[in-house]
């Protein structure tokens, strides 16, 4: 397993975007995911990027305006999230996997993202 802190959360305006960052401590080369959670809703996919970068995937809804991206020399998973919307609003947590496996082995805590006039 690894630790994850998530960072970069906030209060943005309609429209506005923010950079969230996952920096990983102890195993390195690992996949990375994104996740969020609203309030009153389950926990639900928004990307995830393989060990080397070559591979993402996105949730429908986030396509077009998240991208998902990694630096391995600094063991970071990142979230650039761009045209943000109310809708958007949850708390944004980040999960990671040993390099061979495509299942979740660790989470961070998550960052509130709160997108709001």
């Amino acid at each position: 397993q690894v630790q994850l802190v998530e960072s970069g959360g906030g209060l943005v305006q309609p429209g506005g975007s923010l950079r969230l960052s996952c920096a990983a401590s102890g195993r390195t080369l690992n996949h990375y995911g994104w996740f969020r959670q609203a309030p009153g809703k389950g926990r639900e996919f928004i990307a995830r990027i393989n060990w080397s970068g070559v591979i993402t995937q996105y949730a429908d809804f986030v396509k077009g305006r998240f991208t998902i991206s990694r630096d391995n020399a600094k063991n970071t998973a990142y979230l650039q999230m761009n045209s943000l919307k109310p809708e958007d609003t949850a708390v944004y947590y980040c999960a990671a996997g040993g390099r061979y496996t495509a299942d979740f082995d660790s989470w961070g805590r998550g960052t509130q993202v709160t997108v709001s006039s």
